[in-house]
């Protein structure tokens, strides 16, 4: 009995192959096993830096906001603190947003949060 082949189907797993890694350096894109490594590395980093990502945005709002509080006299922990005792609903993707495009805003929330503390 002949050994069956799978031409078509191994065509078509290739040309899919290529599609996911088109934009890739030299053997990555087209040589098959160098091609698959890459697309499963490649899954690896998307998956880490999905989480990555989140901490890394919460840093830089906490950075933003810190800058602001202190442009403003006070620090950052400072200002949590006292948003904290206010009850506030403001989270820090929104503080950082405030500091940056509305500045008197986030002044007179400074100030306000002076006088309860």
């Amino acid at each position: 009995m002949p050994r069956a082949q799978s031409k078509t189907a191994g065509r078509e797993r290739m040309r899919k192959l290529r599609r996911r890694n088109k934009g890739y350096f030299g053997q990555r894109k087209n040589c098959r096993a160098t091609a698959i490594d890459a697309f499963w590395r490649a899954g690896v980093y998307q998956y880490r830096d999905r989480r990555q990502r989140k901490r890394n945005f919460r840093s830089l709002w906490i950075m933003r906001i810190n800058a602001a509080a202190r442009l403003n006299g006070t620090t950052y922990g400072r200002l949590i603190s006292g948003l904290k005792k206010m009850n506030s609903e403001l989270n820090r993707q929104a503080l950082a947003s405030i500091a940056m495009h509305e500045p008197e805003t986030f002044k007179a929330l400074v100030a306000k949060v002076r006088e309860q503390g």
